[in-house]
């Protein structure tokens, strides 16, 4: 069902004048954020006209954008992304491990994306495998799904990694599964101190090699000295690395991953109001105490809009991400070495159907199959739209 308000509302209403104030201030990724999310389920992209093969019943689905940040767009896509991903699950406990960066390194990754997101995801990945193959710890070879959120539940900038991780892994010499304890995987303090290690010697790395950027108020750190006088009580901060209790199941697996990895800044359903005050939106203080978390805020548009465009990605950066076990150039083996320890079945591919199965939706009056009678391009309408059904927003297939 379509919420009262969404993103796309805000842009369409707001985004000209947005676009004209920020003029030569906006990247070109931003723009097509902000263009698609617009143009989304509407005649700009083109669309489609079904009718039921029972009932006669005629309704109208434009296109989706298919916009990685676009709120509207991301169901679809998680739900393609999940069952593929079920067949890796194993039947052992799972665990979520969250790495964050420190403010005083969000303000750099801010102004250099691209190579600083890359390097939390290296680093962290790094810190879980190099101490899970330590002996002293549990000394196995895991695996992980890690995804990057940019965001904190206000729209700041709060750039983290979110980790799945499964509860022990396989031996050095391969010839067993060491699980891990039932409510501990690894040691938060270890973790954080390796990260912090980690990151920050790479991070000097980059800016030894002239990969990072520095304007406006960090220009100062293009100096060497200063970078360096700006890390020295970084080097000494605890480094916070979160472990949440395990998951109750595979099951309970799969239904975070269903919110999380496709999640953008801010969802539709957050958003209680829009006028000339601004954006009014509900949000999460983890400040409070736990009862008094759920807060709403007001921001004016202009505000709501930057905020909303500082997530998007670097083209082509994948924010989905896996590592040991589960690393993509040596996944099919290493699970299935996986399985045989564990003493799992094989899951076994079903035959393909003598006939294909039928993918038309239902139709909402009778539950007959919706049918395309006719499809329409970009900034055009059905060239008979029918009069006993409203035009409905939907996906082309």
């Amino acid at each position: 069902m379509r919420t009262s308000l969404e993103v796309a509302d805000i842009f369409r209403s707001s985004g000209p004048a947005y676009r004209a104030a920020h003029a030569g201030h906006l990247s070109l990724g931003q723009l097509k954020v902000m263009t698609a999310i617009e143009n989304c389920r509407t005649a700009a992209l083109g669309g489609h006209v079904e009718a039921c093969d029972d009932c006669g019943h005629w309704r109208v689905a434009y296109n989706s954008c298919r916009n990685r940040h676009c709120p509207k767009c991301q169901g679809a896509a998680a739900r393609t992304w999940l069952a593929a991903r079920e067949a890796d699950l194993l039947p052992v406990g799972y665990f979520h491990v969250v790495f964050t960066l420190p403010n005083e390194v969000a303000d750099i990754a801010f102004q250099n994306k691209a190579v600083v997101y890359d390097l939390l995801f290296r680093a962290a990945a790094d810190t879980m495998l190099i101490i899970a193959a330590d002996p002293k710890h549990l000394g196995a070879r895991i695996g992980i799904t890690a995804v990057l959120h940019t965001w904190g539940s206000a729209l700041t900038h709060h750039p983290h990694v979110h980790m799945i991780v499964p509860g022990g892994g396989i031996a050095r010499d391969g010839t067993r599964w060491i699980s891990s304890r039932p409510a501990f995987l690894l040691p938060v303090r270890v973790l954080g101190a390796l990260f912090r290690r980690l990151f920050v010697t790479r991070l000097l790395a980059l800016f030894d090699a002239g990969k990072l950027g520095f304007f406006g108020a960090q220009a100062h750190l293009a100096a060497r000295k200063a970078f360096l006088q700006h890390f020295s009580p970084i080097r000494k901060k605890r480094w916070v690395v979160y472990a949440k209790p395990p998951f109750a199941g595979p099951q309970a697996v799969l239904a975070y991953l269903s919110r999380y990895t496709h999640r953008v800044a801010i969802s539709n359903r957050r958003l209680i109001t829009f006028d000339e005050t601004g954006v009014t939106f509900r949000y999460k203080d983890y400040r409070r105490p736990a009862a008094e978390r759920q807060q709403v805020t007001t921001l004016a548009t202009d505000e709501f809009i930057r905020r909303f465009l500082i997530h998007v990605l670097p083209r082509g950066f994948h924010r989905i991400r896996h590592y040991g076990l589960l690393a993509s150039s040596t996944h099919k083996d290493t699970m299935a070495l996986a399985r045989r320890l564990l003493g799992v079945t094989v899951p076994v591919e079903e035959p393909e159907p003598d006939e294909p199965p039928d993918h038309r939706p239902p139709c909402p009056c009778c539950g007959g199959h919706m049918t395309i009678i006719e499809a329409f391009a970009r900034w055009c309408q059905p060239r008979a739209p029918p009069s006993s059904a409203s035009p409905i927003r939907g996906n082309a297939p």
